[in-house]
Parts: C-alpha cells; structure tokens; sequence
C-alpha cells in the first residue's frame, strides 16, 4: 500500500502519495494538481473544489471560502470575527461555535466548519483514490505553526471522519524541508534554513536550525494581514478602472461583476507567474458587455510593488528578531501557490545572493509532498532511518503580552512570549506599580498581531493584594511566565520587597 500526505490550505488542497520511493502530487477528476478548497451547496447536491468555486458567482450565499480560517474556533474568537466579517456566507452563533447558515430554497440547515472541512478531506481521498486504483487511508496531515490544539484537534476529527487514519500532523515548514530532504540526505552538520510560505490568505516565515537531521524552529511568524488574494484583489481592481475607462461605467460597487473579475484576475496571475503576459476575459461582465484586457507581467508587477515590500518586509524583521543576518541562512525553501511569481522569487534572491533558493519543487506541491515522504518514513516504505525522523517542537501560537501602564498612565502592550516561541519557554518581566496601591493586577492577551490586540483577547489576570504602601516609592513585581509544551501557561507574581506571591495556570493558553 502507499502513503499519502495532505496540506489543507486557507484557499486550496492538495494531495500528494509516496509509493516506489517518490512522492508526487495527485490531479484530480478536473486534471489540475491543486484543488480550491471550496464548497458550494446546490439544492440537490453538494460540490466541492474548481466547480464550487466556478458556481460561486452566482451562488455566493451558499458557497463556502476559507473555512480553515474559522476551524476550531470559537464565535467570539478574533480570526473568528474577522472570517465572519468577510463572508459572503452567512455565519450565525450555535452553542458558541460557529455555524454557515445554506438556504438552498427548501429549508434553512447549518453546517459546522468540521462538515465542510470533512468535504474537503474527502475530496483528497477520492483523488488519491482515483490515482491508485485501491482504497487508502493511512495519512500525514499539514498544520501551520500558528494552529493551536483545539484548531488541531478540529482539523485531525474532520480528516479522521473522511476516512483517513491520521499518522502524524506535522507542522507545514518541517514538510517543506522533508520535501527537499534537507538534514536527511546528509545528516550531519548544522544549518540554518528560511522557509518562505506565501499562501492565499497568509504569509508565514520560519527559520529552522537543522542540526543531525533534527529540525528546531529558532523564530517563525504568520501575517494574516498578506497573501495572494491580496494580488488578485489589485489586479482586479485595474480591471475595473480599465473597464471604466473604456465603457464609463463604475462596476466597483457591483459585487457579482467584482467576484467575475477576481475569477478572472486569478486566472491571469497564475499565467503571469510563466508567461510575460495573460488576456482576460470575462462574457457580459456588465449590462451585457464583454470586456477583454491583455496585462503585461510588468504592469502587474507596477500594480503590485507595494505588495512586494510587505512581503519581503517580514524576511528582514524575523532575521531581526532572531539575531540573523542574510549570511547566517544556508537555504531558502519556498512554498505557497504565490511563491511562484518571479519578481517576488527575484526579491528573495536579491536578498539572500549567496544562498541557495530552493524552488525547483512547485512552491505550491512542496508542503504535500513533504507529508507524504514523511508518511512513507512512517510506513517504512522509505530508505531512511526512522532515527532521522523531525523531532517536533511545538511553539506557541500567538504573542503572550501583558498590560500595563507607562508613566504618562497610558496603557500599554508588553510582548513576553512571541508567537513561534519554542516550547519549553521561561520568561522574566519586571513590573512596576505606584506605591500607593495596595493591590496590583496584571493581565494577560493572546493575540495573532500586537496592532489588532483588544478586551476579546484577554485571558488570564492575577491580582497580588495585600502590598505595604509606599507613600514615596514603587511596587517592583516580578512576574515569571513558564509554558509548557502541552500549551498551558504557568504565572507567577510576586513582590520584591515582601516576597509575598500569587500564582494562576491557564490551560492550553496558545
């Protein structure tokens, strides 16, 4: 039997099966390698992928995009919110979860994110399927960094109920290493390696130790705020003003005729990522009019430059935070569909120019094929020691901070655990208070980005009363913050002068 690995995506799917000591990538019934990971409710039937996402224009109510933003969260939760705010699906709250509310025009039925994200798993299935002839269960699924245990445990439940007998999850970035065999083929020696994911709705950079064939994350980070819908969104609105140009019509506003020109916009970024430049048309965009436009691969990179230098900004600034310049990185592995587009792989080289860019695996087949090397290792279908095997780290998912006060009495926003932080992790904070007070509370936020940091993600507060008053002086708190490798979170404050201390353990706190 052969071993499959699985990446589910934000925006797509992919399915890629080790069998005779290589892994490739799976097409499926469409003939296409990657799947969209979309599902539309019809009134007799239920679609998923290319179709879905084609019928999607004239079926957004009942199409469902993203649902990997919204997997095991629950209602109130922030990326929650954000998903919710963004669908055109309607989401409604159900025993605070999460639900997609389908009228397909019989009666109204809410679906979980775990249902559709099964749809999905079980898309992979039937391609892989297909492909050998036999039914095949035993998997290796991909999860990003930033996934916390309940998303995990969602994600593992959905591929489980599709049929699939999980081997392991590993986290994407180790897949993409495995896909390249890095610290595998030769492994002794130390390296240090730059994973480059740019996926649909996200853009995450890790840098990852390699050291006798295991891997340790030394800094890695997610932005949410970039990804390549952000590109097809400018393209799409050039089309626009170009059809305005032409026809004196404003379709901005007009959300079925914007949705065709992001269909379209798409199409052409992928072309432009081979091509010097791409057509595209779209029939009766606008009452009745077809329009047609050929955009250059340089115009699309004049449209897009801006979003350029947000993409690149974060390689400079996880560097940073890691204590690296470009000399210290031995590799750079590339992954996500928009990885692909030359300018952005030029600003990598321009950035790194005596270090090895790896992308000679579609950016978007690495991850998948990564898992299934992994799968196969598993299996012991594959040549390589099992003792090679990655040692997972697990690192915690969002920025830990702390609130408190500057001297003007302004509130502010402490980081004492980054997101990517390796578990085991140990942090001291001092905090220092007025000492008229006779109690001190500090409280404790979970957050994806410190900007978007509120009151919904606060978790945790400790309060240490019972201080002496120091008419003329201040508290001085320490404060020390252990978390464990299973999430929870260990706090402890005490007072410098009294030793007098409170503790709190908050379970899974990233």
């Amino acid at each position: 039997m052969a071993a499959i690995g699985v990446h589910f995506g934000c925006t797509c799917a992919c399915v890629a099966v080790y069998k005779d000591g290589r892994a490739d990538v799976v097409a499926n019934d469409a003939g296409d390698r990657v799947t969209p990971a979309v599902v539309g409710y019809l009134e007799n039937e239920v679609i998923v992928g290319l179709a879905a996402k084609q019928s999607r224009v004239r079926n957004a109510a009942n199409t469902i995009v993203k649902v990997k933003q919204i997997l095991g969260r629950s209602f109130e939760d922030a990326q929650a919110q954000k998903h919710i705010s963004e669908s055109k699906c309607s989401v409604v709250e159900k025993g605070g979860k999460p639900k997609y509310e389908i009228d397909t025009g019989e009666a109204v039925k809410l679906v979980s994110p775990e249902d559709v994200a099964k749809l999905i798993f079980s898309k992979m299935k039937e391609t892989a399927q297909s492909a050998l002839g036999s039914d095949i269960t035993d998997a290796v699924i991909t999860v990003p960094f930033d996934f916390g245990e309940s998303q995990k445990k969602y994600l593992g439940e959905a591929a489980a109920a599709a049929g699939f007998n999980i081997l392991r999850m590993v986290h994407e970035p180790s897949a993409a290493l495995l896909a390249y065999g890095i610290g595998q083929d030769s492994p002794t020696g130390k390296s240090n390696v730059l994973v480059y994911k740019l996926g649909g709705t996200s853009l995450s950079v890790t840098v990852i130790e390699v050291n006798s064939g295991i891997y340790r994350v030394l800094a890695t980070k997610t932005y949410d705020d970039i990804g390549g819908v952000c590109f097809t969104e400018a393209l799409s609105q050039y089309l626009a003003s170009e059809f305005q140009r032409s026809y004196k019509q404003d379709i901005k506003g007009n959300a079925r005729a914007m949705m065709k020109l992001m269909n379209s916009a798409d199409l052409a970024k992928h072309s432009l990522s081979t091509l010097g430049s791409a057509n595209c048309f779209v029939d009766s965009l606008h009452d009745g009019i077809d329009f047609e436009c050929s955009v250059s691969r340089a115009r699309f990179e004049l449209i897009c430059s801006s979003l350029f230098n947000r993409c690149i900004d974060p390689i400079k600034m996880l560097l940073e935070q890691a204590g690296f310049n470009a000399t210290h990185v031995n590799q750079v592995v590339l992954c996500g569909g928009s990885a692909r587009i030359p300018k952005l792989q030029q600003l990598i080289m321009d950035l790194f120019p005596e270090v090895e860019l790896l992308n000679s695996i579609p950016p978007d087949e690495v991850i998948p094929i990564g898992a299934a090397i992994e799968a196969g290792i598993l299996l012991g279908k594959d040549n390589l020691s099992t003792e090679l095997d990655t040692i997972t780290i697990e690192c915690s998912s969002s920025d830990i901070l702390v609130k408190e006060a500057d001297e003007s009495g302004a509130e502010k926003f402490t980081i004492l655990l980054p997101s990517g932080t390796p578990l085991p992790a140990r942090r001291q904070h001092s905090l220092q208070a007025p000492g008229k007070l006779t109690s001190v509370c500090l409280e404790l936020y979970e957050s994806v980005q410190k900007s978007d940091v509120s009151d919904n993600c606060k978790f945790a507060q400790i309060v240490l009363r019972d201080l002496q008053k120091k008419e003329n002086g201040i508290h001085d708190i320490m404060t020390v913050l252990t978390m464990k490798r299973d999430g929870s979170l260990h706090v402890t404050c005490t007072d410098k002068d009294t030793g007098k201390s409170e503790m709190i353990t908050v379970e899974e706190a990233s």
